[in-house]
């Protein structure tokens, strides 16, 4: 292993309270790049000095070095940045997926989500700017507000707004400007999440991928019966899963995204490097709020 993220369901899974949890005793970790030292001799797909990644959750990369079946990694270009490729499989996937899987979306359509300063949406925001979609990104207020409007706004954002404005009528001039949102991505949950639904198209889609206020999402009656807006949920594990008969559209989806990543379109986010003997400051930190990603360096 060269490099392993501490994402935010990596801790759930520690805590018993993930979706699915590996038989014990286990190896944390769901994410990070390997470097293939050795083969069997019938492997062919992967061949030494490759780096793969995990195909499941599950895998166990909070370790050195890791023995498994060929069919349990993907290749993953070397021409990328390690730190790109070391968290290129959940949180831009993730991304990916949501921007792709929920209707047709087209160059001048619209995205509004909240959350929009995490990993996911730093994701949504770039391959967004380069599919030509207009977002409109959601965060909460907080004394360095500027800076972060700054930094999304660097990676493509159209618009960036706080939770408060978005329950103002200024809202109204922001679509004189562009269209009302045909998909709406909720990370957040609870107020926040129903009152991006006032602001969406007839027939439009609002996909909740989390829920970090862990309070319930209001759905307001005339936003299903007038607008006939569609909601439903996505999870990047499941849907790994249902596809795990057809390697090539995860290895697919995976070399896309590192073709943005070569076109300086797709950036990994902020990342903080701790040693892996470090770990403890790794896990400590990714509990606290407004918290850069931290990865675990192997070597």
């Amino acid at each position: 292993m060269l490099a392993a993220p501490v994402n935010p369901a990596d801790i759930n899974m520690l805590q018993g309270t993930y979706a699915v949890l590996p038989p014990v005793p286990a190896i944390g970790g769901n994410e990070g790049l390997g470097e293939v030292l050795e083969v069997g001799s019938k492997v062919s797909d992967v061949k030494p000095g490759d780096w793969v990644i995990p195909v499941d959750a599950g895998f166990g990369t909070w370790r050195t070095e890791a023995v498994c079946k060929a069919i349990d990694v993907i290749l993953v270009p070397k021409d990328i940045p390690l730190l790109s490729a070391a968290t290129i499989s959940v949180n831009p996937c993730t991304a990916y997926r949501m921007l792709k899987d929920f209707g047709t979306l087209k160059s001048g359509d619209t995205v509004i989500q909240n959350g929009a300063n995490s990993a996911v949406g730093q994701a949504v925001i770039q391959i967004a700017a380069a599919m030509g979609i207009n977002t409109i990104n959601i965060i909460r207020d907080r004394p360095n507000v500027k800076e972060l409007k700054d930094k999304l706004k660097s990676l493509g954002a159209s618009y960036v707004i706080t939770e408060e404005t978005l329950q103002k009528p200024e809202m109204t001039n922001l679509f004189k400007e562009i269209k009302k949102p045909k998909l709406a991505l909720n990370c957040v949950g609870g107020h926040n999440a129903g009152n991006l639904l006032t602001h969406m198209e007839y027939g439009s889609t609002m996909v909740t991928y989390g829920g970090m206020a862990k309070k319930p999402m209001p759905l307001p009656a005339k936003a299903l019966i007038f607008k006939d807006i569609n909601i439903c949920g996505f999870w990047m594990t499941q849907w790994k899963r249902n596809n795990m008969h057809d390697l090539n559209k995860i290895m697919s989806m995976v070399l896309e995204l590192s073709e943005l990543v070569r076109r300086g379109q797709l950036s990994a986010p902020v990342c903080t490097q701790v040693p892996f003997h470090d770990y403890k400051l790794a896990l400590e930190a990714t509990m606290k709020s407004y918290c850069s990603k931290h990865v675990l360096m192997m070597e």
